[in-house]
């Protein structure tokens, strides 16, 4: 990214003298401070825009501002595919295990090495397979579930494993996969995979994106330090509340506190998908039904769509929403569309968190500071978010008198 891309570009530079080879296998996306309007700032983000001109780095590769998030922008641009391995200098490189490929993060100064010279020293972590079973619960989704995983691993988490999940029904959509996977990095995982599998094919071909490696897939002889069965039926919507995304308690619960807060936050590279922001859509259409189809006093609501592909195609009329389309209904219920950036995730931008502010966010971390210097963040679904801007106080679907009903909120 523009953040971290400045110290692999360095390293890079140091190794080749800068522009005597391509570098190899390079990816940028300008994504963390540049919609800051911080003169600091841009002069960082101009770092890497000054690498690609050098080498013509061009799109894809090379994401503009608003382009989209680098661990959503890439898979959606056929640069992720599965059986492939992708190196990051950025914790949610994870993500990428959703597609079938090896995500994983690493350092800056590893990464301006892999450019320079086409690979990368890692040492392959202990392995541990995750097994999926069940059938979802109402209003439960990735988010739900990888919450509820890390409240499960408690302080060791995944003991720096990876991790391999295996859908076993073949339920859980590229959309679901992508938060989980996406989320290993606070799991503290080396990475997380789903091997391909009929969903993951499914995608790619729909989209029109060539997979050119053999399926990969674990042989017999396979072996995992922990092998453990997870029963999505036991799973309910949740919420994770300050300051670890293992601090999870059922929303249910969580909604007798009545806990209000000042921003209510839906998108991320983490929960930023057309899928996700259909689900909260069709959860704000529902409520209007019913006379609470407004964000409520004092609260805003904040989309950051994963990819600016996704926050043009949200423009398109959904059938799904009676022919209105996705960013219609969000404006509709008083929500403000944002560009497709980091922004509020990390504290950055004018969305950021102010000392004593809370915010109810679909995003993948809410350490101490972590929004904002001296703000409170929660974690939850992008429905979970939509239904408590709607109600002012963190709450669920059923606060709102909705019934769960599979064709009309399922995506």
């Amino acid at each position: 990214s523009d953040g971290t891309g400045p110290f692999s570009i360095y390293t890079f530079n140091r190794i080749t003298g800068g522009d005597t080879i391509f570098p190899l296998r390079p990816g940028f996306a300008s994504d963390h401070f540049v919609f800051t309007g911080k003169e600091a700032d841009d002069r960082q983000s101009a770092i890497s825009r000054q690498f690609a001109a050098v080498h013509d780095i061009k799109a894809p590769f090379f994401a503009k501002p608003g382009d989209g998030i680098f661990h959503f922008y890439f898979p959606e641009q056929g640069l992720i595919v599965p059986g492939g391995f992708y190196p990051g200098a950025d914790s949610h490189s994870r993500a990428y295990g959703a597609y079938g490929a090896i995500g994983m993060g690493v350092g800056s100064t590893t990464l301006g090495f892999g450019w320079a010279t086409g690979s990368i020293f890692f040492t392959l972590a202990r392995q541990r397979r995750v097994k999926f079973s069940g059938g979802l619960q109402p209003w439960v989704n990735g988010k739900d579930i990888v919450l509820e995983l890390l409240r499960r691993w408690g302080t060791e988490q995944s003991q720096g494993m990876g991790i391999e999940f295996v859908d076993t029904e073949m339920q859980l959509p590229m959309a679901y996969r992508n938060t989980i996977c996406n989320m290993m990095a606070e799991a503290e995982s080396q990475n997380g995979i789903f091997a391909q599998d009929e969903i993951t094919t499914a995608w790619f071909e729909e989209r029109g994106i060539e997979m050119p490696y053999p399926t990969l897939r674990p042989g017999a002889d396979a072996r995992y330090e922990i092998d453990e069965a997870f029963d999505l039926a036991d799973v309910q919507p949740m919420v994770a509340k300050p300051y670890s995304p293992g601090n999870a308690y059922p929303v249910a619960e969580v909604a007798k506190e009545r806990i209000v807060f000042d921003k209510a936050m839906i998108g991320s590279c983490t929960n930023g998908s057309y899928e996700d922001l259909l689900g909260a859509a069709l959860l704000l259409r529902a409520a209007k039904e019913k006379g609470a189809g407004k964000v409520a006093d004092g609260r805003v609501l904040l989309v950051y769509p994963g990819s600016g592909q996704v926050k043009k195609l949200i423009e398109n009329p959904d059938p799904r929403l009676g022919g209105e389309s996705i960013a219609d209904t969000l404006r509709g219920a008083g929500a403000l569309i944002r560009e497709s950036w980091c922004g509020p995730c990390f504290g950055q931008g004018p969305d950021a968190l102010t000392a004593g502010q809370k915010a109810i966010t679909s995003f993948n971390r809410n350490w101490q500071n972590r929004m904002g210097l001296g703000g409170e963040g929660y974690l939850a679904s992008p429905q979970i978010v939509a239904a408590s801007a709607l109600a002012g106080y963190i709450a669920s679907p059923a606060d709102l008198g909705l019934e769960w009903d599979p064709e009309k909120f399922a995506v």
